[in-house]
């Protein structure tokens, strides 16, 4: 877990983003500090996975910085913005992966785009990948169409670590596992930010999640920031959508 007194990895300050005449985003502002997992929750449509996407540049912004290590992402020339994209990992919900590559292919991609490595090289690495989130060698020849959930899961999930990411963005990890594969994708997350000093910001709703896997939790409301800090935090607040979310009937609440 993380250390307390860690620098911040990722900041954002006053982020606004919109569509059309609509605003989703409205100033939101907070830190992702490394070696952290952080849970961003909110109702339905408060922005979790709008502002995730702002936040790594698939979605235009109208407004507010995000900050890599101290840097003005906005603010970098398009070379540079390459070089900072390259400690990022992106695990979207459904996987994403190629239809058409097989799983050593699909996490071999941002190899073959970034790195001028041999072929042979390559594919080590991407067994290498394999073996770190679990899936077993004969996974790799085969097409995400052959598959389970929890298995296409972790083929991305090894996709997104292919370039040695030191930051790792997940868009509602756990969707569509069993509270079995659900749990094992939250303990897998937690191993590899322990063993990689990985910085993980995870859209999600999984309270289950929350209390596994997040060292703090930012939660949005109206696309802004509601609260911000740690579990017990939450469950302390007084706000009536975070008590019901916190001590609603499929709560954990250890006070009973």
């Amino acid at each position: 877990m993380m250390d307390q007194g860690a620098p911040s990895i990722m900041t954002v300050v006053d982020l606004k983003v919109g569509f059309g005449n609509t605003t989703v985003i409205d100033g939101l502002n907070f830190e992702l500090r490394e070696g952290e997992i952080l849970g961003l929750i909110g109702p339905s449509g408060s922005g979790k996975s709008v502002s995730l996407r702002a936040i790594v540049g698939l979605l235009p912004t109208r407004g507010g910085d995000v900050s890599f290590a101290g840097q003005n992402y906005s603010g970098l020339s398009s070379s540079e913005q390459i070089v900072v994209r390259r400690d990022w990992g992106m695990l979207f919900q459904q996987g994403a992966l190629f239809s058409s590559l097989n799983v050593v292919e699909n996490i071999e991609f941002p190899m073959r785009e970034h790195l001028d490595l041999s072929p042979r090289l390559r594919r080590e690495l991407a067994r290498m990948k394999l073996d770190l989130v679990g899936l077993p060698p004969e996974a790799a020849y085969s097409y995400p169409s052959q598959l389970l959930g929890g298995m296409i899961k972790r083929a991305a999930l090894a996709r997104a670590l292919a370039l040695d990411p030191k930051i790792l963005f997940l868009d509602e990890p756990t969707a569509g596992l069993d509270p079995i594969g659900a749990g094992k994708f939250d303990e897998l997350i937690v191993t590899l930010s322990d063993t990689l000093g990985l910085s993980v910001l995870m859209v999600t709703h999984d309270l289950d999640s929350l209390q596994t896997a997040c060292d703090h939790i930012v939660a949005l409301s109206g696309g802004k920031l509601l609260k911000a800090g740690t579990l017990s935090d939450m469950r302390a607040a007084t706000d009536p959508w975070l008590r019901e979310y916190f001590h609603g009937p499929r709560a954990h609440n250890p006070e009973g």
